[in-house]
């Protein structure tokens, strides 16, 4: 009798574990969404941050203009403007592509606490 016993305790375990796995599997795969939003966020700072370093640079050479004659310094000027373009255009980039996965994140996220109430109770 006793095997007969633990058999239908482990079912009884099996079907606990079966309603737990699920659950466990959502809280799992939330924090992998919010480690890669995470990841996003610092992505977005590195993307404002490249964006004004260009913006305060050029900042610095109108405040300065006076003190230099721009057709004698062209041949500097030229080299620095292309690669604060270039900056600028990889900070808009950067931005960009981490507001797009943040959203992706945001909607995946809901999703999920939409399917499981516990879950959304939890995150909240």
């Amino acid at each position: 009798m006793k095997p007969a016993k633990e058999n239908n305790d482990s079912g009884g375990v099996q079907a606990e574990n079966a309603e737990e796995v699920p659950e466990d599997m959502i809280i799992n795969e939330i924090k992998l969404l919010l480690a890669g939003k995470r990841t996003s966020l610092a992505t977005l700072r590195t993307g404002i941050a490249v964006f004004v370093l260009p913006l305060s640079v050029l900042s610095i050479l109108v405040a300065t203009s006076q003190m230099y004659d721009v057709i004698k310094v062209l041949h500097l000027l030229i080299p620095l403007l292309v690669l604060t373009t270039g900056l600028v255009v990889l900070g808009i980039y950067l931005i960009h592509r981490s507001v797009m996965h943040v959203r992706r994140y945001e909607r995946t996220i809901h999703r999920l606490k939409k399917k499981n109430r516990h879950i959304a109770d939890l995150c909240e």
